[in-house]
């Protein structure tokens, strides 16, 4: 059995000036469930600090650097921050959970009501390789699965409360492919980091849609078992950028309540990032969940959200702790030289993406 979350680690949000978020009645975009204005979403991923540590490998001994960086982050215009959960931290062994991780979700979540920013929770993370439990990788696929579930399960009712929950992301950058012999869960890395995650190793006869369907189907169970009103996504790679006649596999799962696309734009190559985008208008609304200046300029990357706003309502690209005037102080690399480039370009863009919004005119959408 899933491991009982405590009352209190259950957030309680009777102080917070948030609201929660659901579609709109045309389906494209997002609006604040009490006063109907339009919500969109602008933030950063907060995947690691400035050392290039995960959220949960420091949160419990240096929590003031967090708060520190929250309110950054709400300094430099964002509305929404998107963590990244690790299974490792959050699952003891295939039955039971952990109730300390749990309760510093809390905590966290506790912060981002205070200080009005909203939560992309996403899940599931392996990112580190070397921290991701044997036992775990050795479980076949139902096994696997069941303790995928059991982990929304408790974190969907640790969030179920609060409105600073913008969205549950049940994995970043699933896919479905099979490897029977090495039995790799997680294949290729960037960096040293592992991203991309298998939802299967063998297909067993049945069709990728089969497959990705099961599983997000499972998943969602697990979370509306403590939650029916949060949303739910899927942090996807838009395979349309490789393959032209690539179609939607998991985004256009009827459970999911809108689209998640990871964007890195090439120099010159705007046009076909906006033309691979087109591919997932799927009458729900579209969020670029990742984007950052990576292989192209500002400028490009500038050209693409505003090429992307006809189908996008949501962009969200990095901060790692490090502030403007921190980089301007001294820059040791052509990185952090682009990561202030865009840090300074977040910070002139946010009153265009945000005033443009109904929310910021005063504007209401019509009540269903």
């Amino acid at each position: 059995m899933a491991t009982t979350v405590p009352a209190q680690t259950q957030t309680q949000s009777a102080k917070s000036q948030l609201e929660f978020i659901r579609v709109s009645e045309d389906g494209r975009r997002f609006v604040l469930a009490g006063s109907m204005n339009e919500f969109r979403p602008w933030g950063f991923n907060y995947d690691h600090d400035r050392d290039n540590r995960l959220l949960e490998t420091y949160w419990n001994k240096e929590w003031r650097s967090i708060e520190e960086d929250f309110a950054e982050m709400k300094e430099l215009g964002a509305n929404t921050v998107r963590i990244h959960l690790q299974v490792s931290r959050f699952v003891k062994s295939a039955t039971e959970t952990n109730r300390e991780a749990l309760e510093q979700l809390a905590r966290l979540i506790t912060l981002a009501e205070q200080t009005d920013l909203y939560l992309d929770v996403t899940g599931l993370g392996c990112y580190d390789k070397k921290d991701v439990p044997k036992w775990y990788n050795r479980l076949n696929e139902t096994e696997r699965w069941a303790v995928q579930a059991r982990f929304w399960e408790a974190v969907a009712q640790t969030c179920s409360n609060s409105p600073a929950i913008f969205c549950y992301d049940l994995m970043n950058e699933p896919v479905v492919s099979e490897d029977k012999k090495s039995r790799d869960w997680t294949p290729g890395a960037f960096g040293d980091r592992y991203f991309v995650q298998r939802l299967t190793l063998d297909f067993k006869g049945r069709s990728p849609k089969e497959i990705a369907d099961a599983w997000v189907g499972q998943m969602v169970s697990a979370i509306r078992k403590h939650d029916s009103r949060h949303l739910i996504t899927v942090g996807a790679i838009p395979w349309a950028m490789t393959w032209t006649n690539a179609k939607p596999l998991i985004e256009a799962n009827t459970n999911l309540d809108f689209v998640s696309l990871h964007f890195y734009p090439k120099s010159g190559e705007v046009a076909k990032a906006l033309k691979a985008l087109a591919v997932y208008a799927l009458d729900k609304p579209i969020v670029i969940e990742e984007m950052f200046p990576l292989s192209c300029s500002v400028a490009d990357l500038d050209q693409f959200i505003d090429g992307s706003r006809p189908l996008a309502t949501g962009w969200i690209g990095f901060y790692w702790g490090k502030t403007i005037a921190e980089y301007k102080r001294k820059t040791d690399s052509i990185a952090e030289g682009m990561t202030l480039d865009w840090l300074e370009y977040f910070v002139g863009k946010s009153p265009e993406i945000l005033d443009s919004s109904a929310t910021e005119r005063g504007e209401r959408l019509p009540n269903p």
